[in-house]
């Protein structure tokens, strides 16, 4: 047995490594403890930098004309999940016989033999032995589906550089109100676009509006297509407004009807205010009538830049073709427009008229208005301008009479040297000048100023019945109403227009416009042995300008 002194210190021993171990998980403790404090405190601070982060609003992206770059960046910042791909608009490929061959130089090529053609490889083989069918050469195959993914194809005037996309086509997919906003900060930097086709995007009564929000802004653009887009606001006349730069506006079936036809006239022109840069209007296949075409016929009253107008495929009849075609010949103004006339003839007549007068030193006495003065203060100037110079007349009376005859020798003299001078400088100058006239090219010539288009209301008015008449529009040339319901009644009315159009160019020396130059009205209703169907047709023959008279048998002898 061991002894007992043996078991004490072994307890003791126990007892104190126990003490030892307590000890150390105590420090431990606290390390650990202190440890995940400074954990907690840091995760703290770093969530409390992250919601300082997020709170903070980023910088508005700059764009730079790139559009793929924008508009991927653009598309980041919007949180936008896919981001649409920016491709190449294809092109198909040219057949090997529309290829042109150069032809060789002449002296160059004599000695040398011509080239040979290259053998033709030899075609790969299948397993049966039989050989494999090339691709095509004319287009070409994607995968399945690849072409029903949207894209955005652009054309660009150098692919090599970015920053050259002129043409913008989206098609068939929708876009909302963030992608336009998107494109509303892109479109605008990009300084050769000249396009925009957005067909069946779509588009709604918000992103139209959105749409014409910056399409003043956009310079160059030129060619708005949203064909396709039937929107239910129908208010489409605000891509055409009084500061839109856009020239050519296609909507084709976009099911306007009345209600989209009156925005649009409305913005084409108004007494107070009209289109000045559209030069062509296309509305065919939508569902316009007799109404609608009233409501383009107001606008067509005060427009004078509009050249095309195609409203094929619609439903006017002869009740719309009267209003057009009285637009076009001679109206009689309304009230509004009465009154907008005699406001512009009382501006142009005295152009100072609304400006406010200078106010006076005395327009702060209560005495008397600021513009009057007293007699007394007019006569006590005019005293004391006379006294001086009386006073003057007196003292210089006898040195002016002495000075008088040096000083008409003086001029004499230096007026003879001035022309001498004027003489040899103009002789030396002549044979310059003659060379700068012959160098000048026609950037640097003076460009000749441009005829202002008279306003309507301002024209020559004829007084009949209690009414002005004025004469109507004779700046639009072509006219299509193909595919509508125009029959006899509205023949003649356009019969009418056109005749008074061409008496009324002969006899003004100055006009402004030729008038109709093309009526279509095929697949009408209208029968072909119509009379005055016929005189309108001899009519527009002369007046076509791809027209040419067959020879007379006079002429063919000479």
């Amino acid at each position: 047995m061991p002894p007992i002194g043996s078991r004490s210190s072994s307890r003791t021993g126990g007892s104190r490594w126990t003490s030892l171990s307590l000890a150390s998980r105590l420090r431990m403790g606290k390390k650990s403890d202190k440890a995940m404090v400074k954990d907690k405190n840091q995760s703290s601070v770093s969530q409390e930098q992250q919601d300082e982060n997020s709170s903070k609003t980023p910088e508005p992206h700059m764009c730079s004309g790139h559009f793929q770059a924008d508009f991927i960046e653009l598309c980041r910042r919007n949180n936008v999940t896919f981001v649409t791909p920016i491709v190449l608009r294809g092109k198909p490929q040219p057949l090997p016989s529309q290829v042109p061959e150069g032809k060789p130089e002449k002296g160059k090529d004599k000695g040398k033999a011509p080239p040979q053609p290259e053998p033709e490889p030899e075609p790969e083989l299948t397993e049966d032995g039989e050989p494999i069918e090339t691709p095509p050469k004319t287009y070409v195959t994607k995968e399945k589906f690849d072409y029903f993914k949207p894209t955005i194809d652009v054309e660009m005037d150098n692919p090599d550089k970015t920053d050259t996309v002129c043409e913008v086509y989206i098609r068939g997919w929708k876009i909302d109100d963030t992608m336009m906003h998107i494109f509303r900060q892109c479109w605008p930097s990009m300084d050769k676009l000249h396009t925009i086709n957005l067909w069946h995007a779509g588009l709604t009564g918000s992103t139209v509006s959105i749409l014409a929000s910056f399409l003043p802004v956009c310079a160059t653009l030129k060619n708005l297509i949203l064909d396709g887009n039937t929107v239910k606001e129908e208010n489409f006349g605000e891509l055409i407004g009084e500061e839109c730069l856009v020239q050519n506006v296609s909507l084709r079936y976009c099911s306007i009807t009345d209600k989209g036809a009156d925005s649009i006239g409305t913005a084409l022109g108004s007494a107070k205010k009209s289109n000045t840069k559209l030069l062509s209007l296309n509305l065919n296949g939508n569902q316009i009538t007799d109404v609608g075409a009233g409501h383009i016929s107001r606008g067509l009253r005060m427009n004078r830049n509009l050249l095309c107008l195609s409203m094929s495929s619609n439903k006017i009849g002869d009740k719309g073709v009267v209003k057009l075609a009285e637009a076009l010949s001679r109206f009689s103004l309304k009230h509004e427009e009465v009154v907008e006339r005699r406001r512009q003839i009382s501006e142009k007549g005295s152009p100072d008229r609304n400006k406010s007068p200078p106010l006076s030193r005395r327009a702060h006495s209560n005495d008397r208005p600021g513009s009057v003065r007293s007699n007394t203060q007019t006569e006590k100037d005019k005293s004391k301008r006379d006294k001086p110079s009386a006073k003057k007349k007196d003292a210089k009376g006898k040195d002016a009479k002495e000075d008088d005859k040096k000083g008409t020798k003086g001029k004499d003299d230096k007026a003879g040297t001035k022309k001498a001078s004027m003489a040899a400088d103009a002789g030396k100058n002549a044979g310059k000048t003659k060379d700068r006239k012959k160098k000048m090219t026609p950037q640097e010539q003076e460009p000749t100023e441009a005829s202002e288009v008279i306003n309507p209301l301002l024209e020559v008015a004829d007084y009949m019945d209690g009414e002005l008449w004025v004469a109507g529009n004779r700046v639009l040339i072509n006219l299509n109403l193909s595919r509508n319901q125009v029959d006899e009644e509205g023949v003649r009315a356009l019969l009418k227009a056109v005749q008074y159009q061409t008496t009324l160019t002969q006899l003004e020396s100055k006009h402004s416009g030729t008038g109709l130059m093309r009526i279509n009205l095929q697949r009408n209703p209208i029968s072909s042995d119509s009379e005055a169907l016929k005189k309108l047709h001899d009519l527009m023959l002369t007046k076509d300008p791809f027209y040419k008279p067959s020879p007379t048998p006079d002429a063919e002898a000479a």
